[in-house]
């Protein structure tokens, strides 16, 4: 499994650390790459495209709050970028709603906290329940004509 890793400044350290607890995937770091002020979206936009494009099969954003690098993820057509804050969470965004991005709060979350989560999605597969995939199946129509 290749794992594309963002972040901003607030959450340089934790991913640095982050990084060789996911030793057993492969990690594809694309920033930021110090704890100098940056503009999250460049950020979050870069892993998105990294994404849609195949480069990596699965995507972790963080910054303070993990909020920001969420929406801006989102903004990435064919992204579904859930911010979690629990197991239950991580199960749930892989299961109901076939995220390809998780994004987290460097505050909130110590680098085992996020592994655990992560280790938990990646594990869970898309329950393919009609219901399921009828609600992916609106968002993306949305996402194409602004219309549901």
């Amino acid at each position: 499994m290749k794992i594309g890793i963002a972040n901003d400044h607030r959450a340089y350290n934790v991913k640095e650390k982050l990084k060789s607890l996911l030793d057993s995937y492969d990690i594809v770091d694309y920033g930021c790459f110090s704890s100098d002020m940056v503009d999250y979206p460049k950020y979050a936009f870069t892993l998105g495209n990294a994404v849609i494009n195949k480069e990596v099969d699965l995507g972790i954003v963080m910054c303070g709050t993990g909020i920001g690098v969420s929406i801006a993820c989102n903004k990435v057509k064919g992204i579904r970028c859930a911010k979690i804050d629990s197991k239950d969470e991580a199960k749930s965004a892989k299961e109901h709603n076939n995220a390809n991005v998780l994004a987290f709060s460097a505050q909130r979350h110590t680098e085992e906290e996020i592994k655990e989560m992560v280790d938990i999605f990646i594990n869970s597969t898309f329950n393919t329940a009609p219901r399921y995939k009828m609600r992916i199946e609106q968002v993306e129509k949305y996402e194409e004509t602004n219309e549901y």
